[in-house]
């Protein structure tokens, strides 16, 4: 397999994946800025997000422009990298409905971990 189908499918899932980012968002009721403060602290935790998936798909991009071709180890690797990150919105929906308690908060580092761990993995069968 080429190099330039697995990058246009992990482009695609990180596209998705940070659709469903934003669609967690919530649309504040009212039209100031006090009734946006309440939804301050999930914002943070989608910027947060939103750079730590971007910082993985660029650096995912330029790993795969020096390679001319994968293999199954490759593949496999990927596809470890793009579960770890598919979670990042149910994480982030989690932690909104908690209210940033500790379990949910547990499992956003563990899902960063998981993610940076694959990234590895992927980067050392490259």
């Amino acid at each position: 397999m080429s190099a330039s189908r697995l990058e246009a499918f992990t482009d695609g899932v990180i596209a998705i994946i940070i659709t469903i980012m934003v669609l967690e968002i919530r649309v504040p009721h009212g039209s100031d800025l006090a009734s946006l403060e309440a939804d301050m602290p999930v914002l943070s935790a989608y910027v947060l997000s939103y750079v730590n998936v971007g910082i993985f798909w660029n650096n995912h991009h330029h790993m795969l422009h020096v390679t001319e071709r994968v293999n199954g180890k490759v593949l496999w690797a990927n596809l470890a990298l793009l579960f770890w990150l598919s979670l990042v919105p149910f994480v982030i929906r989690w932690i909104n409905d908690t209210g940033f308690t500790a379990l949910p908060t547990a499992a956003y580092g563990i899902v960063l971990v998981g993610a940076a761990v694959s990234y590895q993995m992927l980067e050392h069968q490259i």
